[in-house]
């Protein structure tokens, strides 16, 4: 019988982290691919460190820059808020390892958008937030969904970084994938199987839903 806390804690994380992201993403992709500022390559760069990097070196740093004793933490522990070995921390972390997957796909879809249709918003008056809401948005729909599914299921499946971050504590910081290799440490594999093979579902029917409406959509 597996403790399902874990796994619960593994969605809240998910679902806050992906609509904060959402939050974000979407005015930095699109300044991305509108701009022509020479900071953009190191943006982008930035943007995706955390495809490259291990997650345990983001873990670090961050954990480093979070804690009391540095700068920035102890500004935040003054107003109450410690961000390390906290459901928050594990957000604020969980969004900047899964930025790239959220921004690039957005992004890609801002660029791909044909540049008439901004320039015919314009002709007719139209603000560039209005733009932005009513003519681009709409048709970002396939990028909207990849960005949010991939940036949903790359949480789902963190572990160096919350480790790092939130640590172990049960009901707060241990989610799913922490729960897993607490399990394989104590030779429980067959707990640990159950966390897996729910966790293997649930990303492959994702993943599935995700292809099968953006098909639908590339044949609309």
């Amino acid at each position: 019988m597996i403790d399902w806390t874990p796994i619960i804690l593994t969605f809240q994380l998910a679902l806050v982290t992906t609509v904060l992201l959402l939050l974000v993403s979407l005015p930095l992709a699109y300044w991305l691919a509108t701009t022509r500022s020479r900071l953009k390559p190191v943006i982008e760069t930035l943007v995706s460190m955390p495809l490259v990097l291990p997650p345990t070196v983001l873990g670090f740093y961050l954990l480093l820059a979070l804690s009391p004793q540095s700068a920035l933490g102890g500004l935040l522990e003054g107003v109450g808020l410690r961000l390390i070995f906290s459901f928050e921390g594990l957000v604020i972390a969980s969004m900047l390892y899964s930025l790239p997957f959220m921004v690039q796909p957005i992004q890609a879809g801002f660029s791909n958008l044909p540049l008439s249709l901004t320039e015919a918003a314009y002709t007719m008056g139209k603000s560039k937030r209005t733009t932005l809401l009513r003519v681009l948005l709409p048709n970002l729909r396939p990028s909207l969904l990849t960005g949010v599914v991939l940036a949903f299921a790359h949480t789902i499946g963190e572990f160096g970084v919350v480790l790092m971050i939130g640590g172990n504590i049960p009901g707060k910081t241990k989610v799913a994938s922490i729960a897993i290799y607490d399990e394989v440490e104590a030779l429980n594999y067959a707990t640990a199987n159950a966390y897996s093979l729910f966790l293997l579902v649930v990303a492959f029917l994702i993943l599935l839903a995700v292809y099968t409406i953006n098909g639908g959509y590339l044949k609309q």
